[in-house]
């Protein structure tokens, strides 16, 4: 059995995969995560425990990352730790800047010492920046961040390469379009429309709602990544998505449409609480990646349609709503009342 070190695996993304890690029986996880507002260790409830071990800590201590290295041996690390919340990077880069940059920076550092087989770093289509008007970006396409947030992504994937090229280390990077599925912090558009629309609470769309995103239910990212981590060239960068497009009002509006078909409110009048509010600065019209290089060579494709993922998605919130409290309580709901009620005139 082989041993990772997955870094933020009590995140959205993070806890998902060790959770399809420990189903497998196939590997032993260490999961190093310092547990901010969005991660936490309910998101592992019911995992096989024999195959788990939680670190609480931050990528960016050295000794802490460099005596995990040494205890644990591990085969291979996961990346996932991140501050990752676009919003949130407009308002204070600095705690991005600090995890993405600087403790990405810290973990390379620490593999020179400690080597490991494969270094697999998870970024974001972001890094792209806006793709109106253009081709999908494939992995040779430039870097034109648009948020502080994407900035420090594509910052921490250069960094990586780098030291691909200069130190030979092994890594591997995987640039994901917009995940949604459970466990997803409810700051995210798809959660937080439930939550509101369940709450009887306004549903705020940015601008006039037509930003263009391809949606990747989480499970099927989970396979890619594992995919990529045993199947992957060293040195590679690999897109993960969907390749279809949906406008963020019209993931709203089928949000509406499945609450009504499942819990009850009448649909229209769901979609007559769609608000439009002012629009974030510097907000990308268009995100679009190409997945041929991650279809041809490691012969991955999407197995969740997005109708059947969002449906799985709303239902999974709705019969976790305690699950809901629970995380959105304290530090969130500051943060909620700070920022979006000022602009949207109610409370959490």
């Amino acid at each position: 059995m082989k041993t990772l070190l997955v870094t933020g695996g009590c995140g959205f993304i993070g806890s998902n995969f060790v959770r399809l890690l420990c189903a497998s029986g196939a590997w032993r996880v260490v999961n190093l995560d310092k547990l901010t507002y969005a991660g936490n260790l309910e998101n592992l409830s019911g995992i096989v425990q024999e195959h788990h071990r939680f670190v609480k800590g931050d990528i960016a201590d050295r000794s802490l990352v460099d005596r995990l290295l040494e205890e644990e041996k591990p085969w291979a690390i996961v990346n996932f730790a991140a501050e990752s919340h676009v919003d949130r990077s407009i308002l204070d880069s600095s705690p991005f800047l600090q995890t993405n940059i600087a403790g990405v920076q810290t973990l390379l550092e620490s593999v020179r010492r400690y080597p490991v087989d494969r270094f697999l770093h998870i970024s974001t289509d972001e890094v792209y920046g806006d793709k109106v008007g253009q081709e999908p970006a494939d992995e040779k396409s430039p870097l034109i961040p648009s948020s502080p947030y994407a900035a420090s992504k594509a910052a921490a994937d250069l960094l990586c390469l780098s030291y691909r090229r200069t130190y030979g280390l092994p890594i591997l990077i995987t640039r994901s379009s917009n995940n949604y599925g459970p466990y997803q912090f409810p700051e995210k558009l798809i959660p937080l429309m439930i939550r509101n629309a369940m709450s009887g609470m306004k549903l705020p769309v940015y601008g006039d709602g037509m930003q263009m995103r391809d949606w990747l239910y989480v499970d099927d990212n989970c396979r890619a990544i594992l995919a990529v981590l045993e199947n992957g060239t060293p040195g590679s960068v690999y897109n993960i998505g969907t390749e279809t497009e949906r406008s963020n009002l019209e993931v709203v509006q089928s949000i509406c449409q499945i609450l009504s078909e499942i819990a009850g409110p009448d649909v229209e009048t769901l979609k007559h609480t769609i608000e439009s509010v002012v629009d974030r600065p510097g907000h990308d019209r268009r995100y679009a990646i190409s997945t041929a290089k991650l279809r041809t060579e490691i012969d991955w494709a999407p197995t969740v349609s997005f109708d059947t993922g969002l449906s799985k998605t709303v239902r999974w919130y709705l019969q976790n709503e305690d699950w809901v409290a629970r995380v959105t309580s304290g530090e969130y709901r500051k943060y909620y009342e700070s920022v979006y009620v000022q602009a949207w005139g109610q409370s959490a």
